[in-house]
């Protein structure tokens, strides 16, 4: 027998995540993959499987420890065999069960962990995975676009993931076959997971002999094939026969005072019971105004989970849960109505999406005291500048659109006036300023509305921002953005364009302070002094957040924002 030690693996980049349960004790039995512990950063909660099978013989680390990748957890006592089969190639296991088959097959059946290190089932297939999308938090499976059999080249849609802030799809890494699925729809998965297995067009291609030595391997290989989708399979299931074994664990972090500490550890008192939570779902509980003392967990040992507060807040904002929705936020619900008494009706589900915005708007409308100004931009030289570039636009292959000018405007205000340009921090106790100006972009889509941001507005021009504007928006209808692509904004712009109104109250899009709102420009008569001219006027809103700006700090801006839209060479000031 030997020992091997089991480390931190990859965990996202996250740094010092804390460990909030432990799954096994010493003189446990532990296979491949079998979670050994619970670890939650700031961002996400995560699974640590065993990367070997054997005894517990030392643990290493107790909950409320902080690790990063690397750090040991614990020592497993292994066989011989088991430490040295990683570091044997994979061709070498197949060419000693073709000579001596009789000592091949003993130690299959007497040491069953092994197999699943066993290459795959078919021949140079390939494992795809989920690429980095931007958090560590796991996303759902929403659609699979193609079948078993199906052959794709290289970008081409596998499957559709759809977070809480967006929606992507997951392009083939290469051409080839696709052989099968380890996943399915409904199911949640996170960057590394496996998706699926598939033949390179360079293996399918290959006709002839090459096809006859890749089905052979598959008939020798025939009993190990349902072990094949074990690495996505044991997720779900895995905490599940380690869920009776943590009671030791959580003597020990009893007799530690984790009840004491509630930032350290995963539990507090609240209103005389012990709430088993971890620092990211108590920070979320705050931002949504949530008693955790009325959620009930889902996680081991009723550990409540961000899934189980989302949960929560949707039950309350539909008027499900009216009585906890009343404790949670003090507003009464709205009493339920059967539409179908007066008519024909047809219920249809909401988005993730949809109702993600809803929840963010709502909660940006009780938290923030709105402010909002009116006025309109004469923007006739702009219209008129604008169509004398329409001919060097063709010939770039882009479209000046009005947008451009008012991104540009914005940051340049933004840069006059910081205070726009800054967010509450600390519990309303210090203003954090930002020396980069990120525009966000309102976007309507067929999923829900959705903000990327334009970074850098300031340092770029205007046929560069023309380019970014009509980039970002295909993306967004095509639900190709990223969750980095809509973070990390300093001020929104929501336009109605065309769609028609004089004016609206745009919704904050905290922890920003400031959002303009943009309605359709109309031919109006102004007075010049001596007659009414036809003019081109563009109806503005500006709301912002009046814990950080007053009137004053409201009016300067907006006015230095009208006077560049109503004379664009001020842009180049």
């Amino acid at each position: 027998m030997a020992k091997q030690q089991v480390t931190v693996p990859d965990i996202g980049g996250a740094e010092d995540a804390e460990v909030i349960e432990l799954l096994v004790a010493v003189g446990d039995e532990v296979e491949v993959e079998q979670s050994l512990l619970v670890l939650e950063s700031d961002k996400a909660s995560m699974e640590i499987p065993s990367t070997g099978a054997g005894t517990v013989v030392e643990l290493l680390v107790k909950e409320g420890d902080q690790l990063s990748e690397g750090a040991a957890i614990l020592v497993l006592e292994v066989s011989e065999e088991q430490v040295a089969t990683p570091a044997e190639p994979p061709v070498e296991p197949a060419a000693q069960d073709v000579a001596p088959a009789g000592e091949a097959a003993a130690p299959a059946a007497a040491a069953p962990p092994p197999e699943p290190v066993s290459p795959a089932p078919v021949a140079d297939a390939i494992t795809v995975v989920v690429p980095d999308i931007g958090t560590d938090e796991a996303v759902d499976l929403i659609e699979i676009t193609v079948q078993v059999g199906d052959v794709v080249e290289e970008g081409d849609s596998l499957v559709a993931l759809e977070s809480d802030k967006a929606s992507m799809e997951v392009p083939a890494p290469q051409a080839g076959e696709i052989l099968k699925w380890l996943v399915s729809e409904g199911q949640q998965v996170k960057h590394g997971d496996a998706l699926l297995e598939m033949r390179p067009t360079a293996v399918v291609a290959t006709a002839g002999q090459s096809s006859a030595s890749v089905e052979a391997p598959v008939a020798a290989s025939a009993p190990a094939e349902p072990a094949t989708p074990q690495p996505a399979t044991p997720q779900p299931a895995t905490p599940q026969p380690a869920t009776p074994q943590p009671a030791a664990p959580e003597s020990a972090a009893t007799a530690q005072g984790g009840d004491e500490d509630p930032a350290a550890g995963s539990r507090s008192p609240a209103s005389g019971a012990s709430i088993y939570a971890g620092p990211a779902v108590r920070k979320l509980a705050r931002e949504f105004g949530v008693d955790l003392a009325q959620v009930s967990g889902s996680g081991p040992r009723g550990r409540i989970l961000k899934e189980d507060l989302h949960e929560f807040s949707r039950k309350a904002l539909s008027g499900a849960h009216t009585t906890a929705a009343a404790s949670a936020s003090g507003i009464p619900a709205m009493p339920e109505v059967d539409f179908g008494r007066f008519g024909e009706v047809e219920v249809t589900a909401r988005s993730k999406l949809d109702k993600l915005t809803a929840a963010n708007m709502q909660r940006s409308w009780l938290n923030v005291p709105h402010v909002t100004q009116f006025d309109e931009a004469d923007i006739t030289e702009l219209e008129a500048f604008r169509a004398s570039l329409k001919a060097e636009a063709e010939s770039r292959g882009s479209k000046l659109t009005p947008m451009p000018f008012i991104l540009k405007a914005c940051a340049v205000a933004l840069r006059d006036n910081p205070k726009f340009n800054a967010s509450l921090a600390a519990g309303g106790e210090q203003l954090v300023f930002k020396k980069y100006i990120n525009v966000g972009m309102a976007v309507d889509t067929p999923a829900g509305l959705v903000v990327p941001v334009i970074r850098d507005v300031d340092k770029k021009t205007l046929w560069e921002l023309a380019e970014e504007v009509i980039e970002l928006a295909a993306r967004a209808r095509d639900r190709k953005l990223q969750p980095a692509d809509m973070q990390g904004g300093c001020f929104t712009v929501s336009s109605l364009g065309s769609i028609g109104g004089n004016g609206f109250t745009p919704i904050v899009n905290t922890p920003e302070v400031g959002i303009l709102g943009v309605s359709r420009a109309q031919i109006k008569p102004v007075w010049d002094g001596e007659a009414f001219q036809p003019r081109k006027l563009l109806p503005l809103a500006l709301s912002y957040d009046h814990r950080v700006i007053n009137g004053g700090d409201g009016g300067r801006f907006f006015d230095q924002l009208v006077g560049l839209l109503s004379d664009v060479r001020r842009l180049s000031l």
